[in-house]
């Protein structure tokens, strides 16, 4: 299983952020909710989302490649919830 993430982070619909991937060079979407950039990040409530994104990019990045190797992707997207900041 091959991941590259490509970028650039782009502000989604719901407020969130997506970041585009390719896992075995195929195209994969990350998204990111507004609630993990909040909880991931508790001192900038209602902050910018890409901002925070930017600012916890490493961690943020590293929590959907576990997502993927632990087999999450559904239909070539991976979301990324409060609750995969959780360990176990």
């Amino acid at each position: 299983m091959k991941l590259t993430f490509i970028g650039p982070a782009a502000l989604a619909k719901d407020g969130g952020v997506d970041y585009p991937a390719l896992l075995d060079n195929k195209p994969l979407l990350c998204h990111f909710s507004y609630e993990v950039l909040e909880d991931i990040d508790t001192e900038q409530i209602q902050g910018d989302a890409l901002d925070i994104f930017n600012r916890h990019q490493f961690a943020l990045l590293s929590l959907a490649e576990q997502k993927i190797m632990n087999g999450a992707v559904m239909a070539r997207e991976i979301h990324i919830y409060s609750n995969d900041l959780s360990p176990g």
